[in-house]
């Protein structure tokens, strides 16, 4: 058998069709399923059930598949190795990156990152968390930027930040008068929440969870973005909590409107996740200290209580 074989039986084994599998290998139809034949015949296996629509893997086709993957990384290790070697720090790499991290950390180190690895083809996908751990698993991104902790098996978390949540209230809000508020201090019948898919929005209902008055018929005004969130807060419409660096950049104004927690403030951690068997650490730890190299003179919280991502039922 060989490299090529796998990548054929890796690509049809995800696109569950010989024809877009071979379009995705810019292959014929015809040359993927001889290969693919070919490797079946050698291990005296079927490999795929081809009576079933999509595509199904046999018993033995998903253990074969699991040992594909781990042989075709390994071999591409080598070329990395290589570049490694001769500190090379180029070719493509694609980044996913959650919608509430996107605008405020992305514009603070892209210009470097981009000035200092010139070599570097950077391909930025925006994509919800569910979406980002798909693809690292299924090898469509090579790292990528979230809140964590995910506790995903096969992906290691670099923490890059503690960025600590920032409640945003009308004038009209009893909290308005405090300095600083606490979870118990929060209306949770007037909670201004993204729309459901954001991790940020889980985090905000674990918070609430913990304060113990969380009632799920609370909350019905929801948004795509904070924004939205901010401008119907303005209007008296209910309370919103922001990630500290979306309050950077707010006017003198709105910014009157913002209290932030006592200690240990309620926090999201976001790291730098890949694969544990990514191939490209080179230019994963390049990343990893632009933005280290930028962020930490905009964000230093220490005493925080980490809030978790993910949904919590």
């Amino acid at each position: 058998m060989t490299i090529t074989q796998l990548q054929y039986v890796l690509a049809v084994a995800e696109h569950k069709n010989f024809t877009l599998a071979a379009e995705k290998c810019f292959v014929t139809q015809p040359t993927l399923s001889m290969q693919i034949q070919k490797i079946e015949e050698e291990l005296g296996v079927q490999i795929f059930d081809r009576t079933k629509k999509p595509i199904q893997l046999t018993e033995i086709g998903q253990k074969i598949v699991s040992q594909a993957k781990n042989i075709v990384n390994e071999a591409n290790r080598i070329q990395d190795i290589v570049e490694q070697q001769k500190g090379f720090i180029g070719g493509e790499f694609r980044l996913g990156i959650i919608p509430t991290v996107t605008p405020t950390l992305l514009p603070m180190f892209l210009n470097n990152f981009i000035k200092k690895y010139p070599k570097v083809k950077l391909i930025i996908e925006e994509l919800n968390t569910e979406d980002i751990i798909f693809k690292l698993n299924n090898g469509h991104l090579d790292a990528a930027i979230a809140a964590t902790p995910l506790n995903e098996e096969k992906i290691k978390e670099v923490v890059l930040y503690y960025e600590p949540f920032v409640a945003y209230v009308h004038e009209n809000n009893n909290a308005f008068s405090k300095k600083e508020i606490e979870i118990s201090d929060l209306n949770m019948d007037e909670i201004l929440l993204l729309q459901d898919g954001h991790c940020f929005r889980d985090s905000v209902m674990n918070l609430c969870k913990n304060g113990n008055n969380l009632d799920h018929n609370h909350f019905q005004l929801e948004s795509g973005s904070f924004e939205t969130l901010i401008r119907l807060a303005n209007e008296g419409l209910g309370t919103t909590l922001l990630p500290y660096l979306h309050t950077l950049e707010l006017n003198d104004k709105d910014k009157q409107k913002l209290r932030h927690f006592v200690e240990p403030k309620p926090a999201r951690e976001v790291s730098l996740i890949y694969p544990r068997n990514e191939l490209k650490i080179h230019i994963i730890d390049a990343l990893r200290t632009t933005i280290a190299g930028v962020i930490k003179g905009a964000i230093v919280f220490n005493n925080v209580q980490i809030i978790s991502p993910k949904s919590v039922k």
